[in-house]
């Protein structure tokens, strides 16, 4: 199965990967740190991972989409994107909670730090993270609850995970050596085979969790009476 994962929740990535026999093997990923140029990557980054792995859109099987929570702006590049992609190689598109790829790059180490349960966190900007609680299973990770957003002060007292945890020390169990973590599509790729890409759900809705900053601007009032 060739599957290709767009991810814009924090940072913007897109991987390709064959999941064959149970094993994912990552053929070509692009990513980058910068936090504002979504719009701007998204599309190169899928002709370059696909350039560079041989294949054609086309040859896909599936895409998957994160879908946040996340910034407005951010998180509708890579979805509208996948959505776009989807539609013009009429292929089938999944849309997985961006989260979820914390917690799979979290897991194994959680496990080996003994920690049970285990909360992951990504920056919500204003002061402000988006968490998600987990709890281990004998053959990986169940969501227990989240995903919120709120001041870090007031998540679960657990083991964190994600840059979100790295940025408030002070209120969240951040776990050595993921201070910088970011949700990415590698990591999604990984955690939407292990759940079953056929189990995933086609909703593609983008989790907000709060209302934008932009309103829409009150009727004005006339000077004058009509």
């Amino acid at each position: 199965m060739l599957l290709l994962a767009l991810d814009s929740s924090a940072t913007a990535s897109v991987a390709l990967g064959s999941y064959q026999g149970g094993t994912l093997t990552v053929l070509a990923h692009r990513a980058t740190t910068d936090t504002r140029s979504h719009a701007e990557v998204m599309s190169p980054f899928v002709e370059q991972v696909l350039a560079e792995a041989g294949y054609r859109g086309r040859d896909l099987d599936a895409l998957i989409t994160g879908t946040g929570p996340g910034p407005f702006t951010g998180l509708r590049a890579g979805i509208v994107t996948a959505r776009t992609l989807a539609f013009a190689w009429d292929k089938p598109l999944y849309g997985l909670m961006s989260l979820q790829a914390l917690a799979e790059a979290a897991a194994d180490t959680a496990r080996a730090r003994g920690h049970q349960k285990f909360l992951v966190a990504s920056d919500a900007r204003r002061r402000e993270v988006y968490t998600a609680v987990y709890e281990l299973t004998g053959t990986g990770y169940t969501l227990l609850d989240g995903p919120t957003v709120g001041s870090a002060s007031q998540a679960p007292h657990l083991p964190s995970y994600g840059f979100g945890a790295g940025l408030y020390p002070q209120d969240l169990e951040s776990q050595e050596g993921f201070e910088s973590l970011q949700p990415d599509a590698p990591s999604l790729l990984a955690a939407a085979c292990r759940l079953g890409v056929e189990n995933l759900s086609q909703d593609t809705s983008a989790l907000y969790l709060r209302e934008s900053d932009a309103k829409v601007p009150l009727a004005r009032k006339k000077a004058l009476g009509s």
